[in-house]
């Protein structure tokens, strides 16, 4: 079985060009004054996902957000030319491949953002079909079979809580069940055979089991052994071995194999942080993993006959990302990007040692010379703790001319920020404003006992971590010490909401960004197909439903929304399924009572991330209009506040 990662984009893995520091001193630098450009020109930059090739391996499919949303598009690789192949207008489009021994191609897409995935054909002749037709049915691609004569795939059709795992011929598309899912399994895998699947049972946010199901006789084997951490990294080519991840006796993951015939477990690979992800190709020719190293990835490929590395071509200073190697094992595409470029796709033929680039991301009107590379920095926090971050300075800033500051948070909890391309952090870095991503304690990728340092103590340990990263920045000679706010998404719009309302003197400003303000109504509503993590997620933050309600009231900022004293902006989807509207509509409402500026960016078709160029550009373009009023100008003295600002989608 081949199990395909291809990091692109938004969830892009950069190997750093920074260097690691701990040190507030100012290096001596001559300060560079880049050319300034607005938010359109950074969203004219092009993102591509899920690059596949043919059967012929003469083209690629791959999505792109050309059109200002994902449609598909085809790329011939001898000469490099591309052709749209939809025009969707309303939904993105995104491509899971060909359908093998077919010119048709398969592809998900849910409506506006709901994340209600469905799956379609698009066939040679033009025409669609929806392959998942229930309104509300999820569905998840997994892999074609070995045979190439049919797809697997996960569906909630049945019960909307679970996953059920279905199997569907080429052609005629009916769908049979191999594996009912009554007990909140994850599926995991299934080997080339299909006589094992592999199957995953989570306990906590950091602890799971992991099981191999006999698909005949329906016997479970526990492969993991003791507490820990547990992820499928698939089957041998023979089925006679599987592979996983594992934390388990160890800070970080990494690779072991069970012999299913003998029961034995031995280790194949370890290193000093976490083994990402690591897969076979088509033949068991090469392994690929991939390191999650210091917040940004390291690409190893090896033989698996010798353990011989495979070296990259030479990629004019850009890092490799994540790769696709072809059915043959002897072509493959490569993702390229860092933190001040956007990820582009190259094509490298093995045997003829042949790359080409092709695409180019970056708007052209973008001097690349003009964007910031990040780094690396280290801060200690109040209690001594060490806490690790990505740092963005901006070329203009000096003690000369000091520089606003952001302090950035991720989304999860358990999310990590990373040395990737971001048009939004580019876009205000351009503008001026220093940006520590801060990976407080919770943050992964730094070892399973800082992952769970915040367990029922979010709102806490982990914002004084950022409280001490703004401290950080306050005590570099280029920043402005007065003019330092703090901005996130999801997890870290709460985070933002959090600091406002409990810290309400240290930040400037606070921009939320679909931010969770009340804990308690949103582990209540959870998606229905989350059932499986629900308990797990109650584990870390709290069971609404039991005592732990008290601290999760204290934590939430909605019902302390008074303390709030300095300006806010919250931005929210409309068809958010996880942060549900309801939540900005009222933090926005009650902190309106306090005098205080708000601004309140609503789009009707979104969820929980902004997809749209459109809507990127509206809200992104607002929240510099935003820091530019209240951080940097002098925009929080004035006492009349704006009007709510909607955005119609």
């Amino acid at each position: 079985m081949k199990i395909r990662y291809f990091t692109l984009v938004l969830s892009a893995l950069l190997v750093s060009c920074g260097q690691d520091s701990t040190s507030n001193e100012e290096t001596t630098a001559v300060v560079e004054t880049p050319s300034l450009y607005t938010i359109e020109q950074f969203e004219s930059t092009t993102s591509y996902r899920g690059p596949e090739f043919s059967d012929d391996e003469t083209k690629i499919i791959v999505s792109s957000n050309e059109t200002g949303i994902y449609n598909i598009y085809e790329m011939n690789i001898a000469d490099g030319s591309k052709k749209q192949i939809t025009n969707s207008t309303e939904e993105s489009l995104f491509v899971e491949g060909f359908v093998p021994g077919t010119g048709d191609i398969l592809y998900f897409a849910d409506k506006g953002g709901n994340e209600i995935d469905h799956l379609y054909i698009l066939k040679s002749d033009g025409t669609t079909e929806e392959l998942t037709t229930g309104e509300n049915e999820k569905a998840d691609f997994y892999r074609w079979s070995e045979d190439k004569k049919s797809m697997i795939y996960g569906s909630n059709k049945r019960d909307p809580k679970y996953f059920d795992v279905y199997k569907m011929d080429i052609g005629n598309w009916k769908p049979e069940m191999i594996f009912k899912n009554d007990e909140g399994y994850f599926y995991a895998g299934l080997s080339d055979d299909e006589k094992y699947m592999a199957l995953v049972k989570p306990i906590t946010t950091s602890e799971n089991k992991l099981f191999l199901r006999e698909m005949t006789s329906g016997k479970m084997t526990e492969i993991s052994q003791g507490k820990g951490s547990y992820g499928s990294s698939g089957f041998s080519t023979d089925s006679k071995s599987f592979f996983y991840l594992t934390d388990n006796d160890s800070e970080f993951s990494y690779l072991k194999k069970y012999d299913i015939e003998t029961g034995e477990h031995s280790k194949v690979f370890q290193t000093d942080w976490d083994v990402a992800y690591s897969y076979l190709s088509e033949n068991g020719t090469f392994r690929v993993t991939g390191i999650n190293e210091d917040g940004k990835n390291k690409l190893i490929i090896k033989k698996t006959e010798n353990d011989e590395n495979v070296n990259f071509p030479d990629l004019q200073g850009g890092s490799v990302l994540g790769v696709t190697i072809a059915d043959s094992e002897t072509k493959m595409l490569l993702a390229v990007g860092s933190s001040n470029s956007p990820v582009n796709i190259y094509y490298y033929d093995m045997e003829t040692e042949e790359l080409k680039k092709m695409t180019n991301s970056l708007n052209e009107e973008i001097n690349p010379d003009d964007l910031v590379s990040a780094e690396v920095v280290r801060f200690k926090s109040f209690d001594g703790i060490e806490i690790p971050a990505i740092y963005y300075k901006p070329k203009v800033a000096s003690a000369e001319n000091k520089v606003p500051a952001l302090v950035w948070v991720h989304g999860g909890p358990g999310g990590q920020s990373r040395q990737s391309y971001f048009s939004l952090i580019q876009y205000l870095v351009n503008h001026g404003y220093a940006i520590l991503a801060v990976n407080n304690r919770g943050s992964s990728g730094y070892g399973k006992s800082f992952y769970k340092m915040d367990d029922k103590n979010h709102g806490d340990k982990d914002l004084k971590d950022c409280i001490w990263g703004k401290k950080w920045l306050a005590e570099q000679s280029y920043i402005d010490p007065e003019k330092i706010g703090i901005i996130g998404g999801s997890y870290g719009g709460y985070m933002t909401m959090a600091a406002m309302t409990f810290a309400p003197e240290e930040f400037d400003v606070g921009v939320n960004i679909f931010g969770v303000t009340n804990w308690l109504r949103t582990l209540k509503s959870i998606p229905p197909y989350w059932e499986a993590q629900r308990e797990a997620l109650y584990e870390e933050l709290g069971d609404p439903f039991s005592e732990d309600s008290v601290r999760l009231y204290e934590i939430s900022p909605l019902f302390h929304a008074e303390n709030v004293k300095k300006p806010i902006m919250v931005l929210q989807g409309a068809n958010d399924p996880r942060v549900l509207q309801v939540e900005s509509d009222e933090i926005v409402a009650e902190v309106k009572k306090n005098g205080v500026p708000v601004e309140y960016v609503l789009f009707d078709d979104e969820g929980h991330g902004f997809v749209k160029k459109e809507n990127k550009i509206e809200g992104y373009g607002k929240i510099l209009e935003f820091l530019d009023t209240y951080l940097k100008g002098q925009g929080a003295e004035v006492e009349n506040k704006p009007e709510e600002i909607k955005q119609e989608g």
